[in-house]
C-alpha cells in the first residue's frame, strides 16, 4: 500500500482510489480536486474526463494523457477553498500542483478552479491559471462599511471582516 498522491497522508486504496474506481463520489469540491490531482499522478485520465461538467469543450483527453505520462507529480498544495461542502451547489479550490517534466525541469501549476454540484455529484467547471487575468469571485465583495453578509446587523469590519 502506498500513500495517496493527493497529500492526505492516507493510503491510496482508502483515499482517492475509491473515487477513481467509482465506488464512491467525492463528498466535497476539495476532495474532488484532490482526487483529480491523484488521477493525473496515477494516469487515470478517464476519471478526469468523467468529472468535468457535461459539455465542457476545453478538455483534450489526449493532451491530458500526454501531460500525465510525461510528468513526475511531486505534491499538491491546497491554497484556499470557498464553499464546496456537501450541501453547497458551487465551490472554488485554489491549488498548486508541483511537477517536473522528463528533462527534470520543475514547474508549479497554480490554478483557481470552480466546481458545480449537479445531481448530487461534484464536477469540475472551469479553471483559471493564477496570473493570467482578472479573477472571478463566487460571491460579491463586501465593503468594510457594508452590513455583514452573516446577517448579524453589524458592519462587516466589526463582524466577520475583522481580522
Amino acid at each position: 500500500m502506498e500513500t495517496c498522491p493527493c497529500g492526505s497522508g492516507n493510503k491510496y486504496e482508502s483515499c482517492c482510489e475509491v473515487f477513481h474506481s467509482g465506488a464512491k463520489e467525492a463528498p466535497t469540491a476539495e476532495k474532488l480536486m484532490r482526487s483529480r490531482y491523484s488521477a493525473f499522478a496515477t494516469n487515470k485520465i478517464k476519471y478526469i474526463a468523467q468529472t468535468h461538467v457535461p459539455g465542457t469543450e476545453d478538455f483534450d483527453e489526449t493532451e491530458a494523457q500526454d501531460w500525465a505520462v510525461n510528468s513526475t507529480w511531486k505534491k499538491l498544495e491546497i491554497v484556499d477553498t470557498e464553499k464546496g461542502q456537501e450541501s453547497d451547489e458551487d465551490g472554488m479550490v485554489e491549488f498548486k500542483a508541483f511537477y517536473s517534466d522528463k528533462e527534470g525541469n520543475d514547474y508549479v501549476h497554480h490554478e483557481i478552479s470552480t466546481f458545480k454540484k449537479m445531481d448530487g455529484k461534484w464536477l469540475y467547471g472551469s479553471g483559471q491559471i493564477v496570473g493570467t487575468g482578472p479573477l472571478k469571485r463566487l460571491k460579491p465583495k463586501v465593503g468594510r462599511n457594508e452590513p455583514c453578509p452573516c446577517g448579524s446587523g453589524k458592519k462587516s469590519k466589526k463582524c466577520c471582516g475583522a481580522n
